[in-house]
């Protein structure tokens, strides 16, 4: 079994992902320093699929531990890396955090692929790299706007690190996935979106309000130039997106890949606004979910949705769920947390 190294392994995405990644057939090793996670997630993995993947405790910032793990998994044949700050809000308040955090984790990957023979790295990217788009919706070749926040332009920054690296004779490759909105939870409850305090994102914050733990939710802005006036995201399931990345590395290792570099959208190809997907989460479950509108927030993006077409077509991949089943999923997570006394 080829080991794939998983950079924030036991994050939301990233959890789900090892999922996926064990059961078609690989053996992951996870580093994580559980700054927006915990090690019970661990725990879920292993019931879902059986199989407990080795876990590092460790920040990939730091270049003394990264270089320790590869000389203790001298194997690893790939990496996805989710080993980011992921706020959109909070990159605006803490921009340093995210520059460091995210940029040199980058870095360090990059400097260790080389000498330890990884043949590739799928990176975690953002539709926010496309800022403001002219139009919708969005294919890979709109132009790269400038970033309306911090953590948007990490992910740009991060592109163009892994370009030039690449173009300058790297002896691997890269395939970035621009996610849209991630969103819902693993349909066995054993893992979801948890953040360690408030939630910077919108679903969980909205399950926890709907569960009694957060007074309201708030909706940021209904003055946009969209039907209702809040904004409008291509919410994807977290599952669809996950399986995204198994196919991405398979294309690396395998080398059918038709370039060194290969940038796809990860998109569903449907827009949806932020009071529709209230509307829909109270259709599916039949909870309701306070809430107000409040002032826009800074670095919100107004409507952004993906033509996913180019990923249907060439990784053969597609998001299949329902957003009421992704909504269902999400809620269900919510009610295993509160069982368990989590939350």
């Amino acid at each position: 079994m080829d080991r794939i190294l998983v950079t924030g392994g036991t994050g939301y995405i990233g959890s789900h992902t090892v999922v996926e990644l064990q059961q078609a057939g690989y053996s992951v090793v996870i580093i994580d320093d559980l700054s927006n996670s915990n090690r019970e997630v661990i725990d879920g993995i292993e019931r879902i699929t059986g199989i407990r993947p080795d876990f590092v405790e460790g920040d990939c910032t730091d270049m003394q531990t990264l270089s320790k793990l590869f000389a203790d998994y001298p194997d690893i044949k790939g990496i996805i890396n989710f080993a980011a700050s992921k706020a959109v809000g909070e990159s605006m308040q803490k921009p340093i955090l995210y520059y460091r955090n995210n940029l040199n984790t980058l870095l360090n990957l990059l400097d260790l692929m080389g000498p330890n023979g990884v043949k590739g790295i799928v990176f975690s990217s953002s539709c926010t790299v496309y800022g403001e788009p002219d139009e919708n919706p969005v294919t890979e070749k709109a132009p790269i706007k400038k970033a309306t926040s911090p953590y948007g332009n990490t992910k740009q920054i991060s592109e163009e690190i892994i370009t030039d690296v690449i173009n300058a004779g790297a002896p691997f490759k890269s395939v970035i996935l621009r996610y849209f909105n991630p969103v819902g939870a693993h349909p066995s409850a054993e893992i979801g979106e948890l953040p360690n305090g408030v939630p910077q994102n919108l679903i969980p914050y909205l399950t926890q309000t709907a569960i009694g733990i957060r007074q309201e939710l708030s909706v940021f802005g209904d003055d946009y130039d969209t039907p209702d006036g809040s904004c409008i995201r291509d919410y994807i399931n977290v599952v669809d997106l996950a399986k995204a990345h198994v196919i991405a590395v398979k294309r690396m290792l395998e080398d059918k890949s038709d370039a060194k570099i290969e940038i796809f959208n990860l998109g569903t190809g449907n827009g949806v606004s932020v009071l529709e997907l209230i509307n829909v989460f109270e259709e599916a479950t039949g909870v309701k979910v306070p809430h107000k509108i409040v002032g826009r927030r800074a670095g919100d993006i107004e409507k952004v949705w993906a033509n996913p077409a180019y990923a249907n077509e060439v990784l053969g991949w597609k998001a299949t769920s329902t957003l009421a089943d992704t909504m269902r999923s999400a809620w269900a997570w919510q009610l295993k947390l509160r069982e368990r006394g989590v939350m």
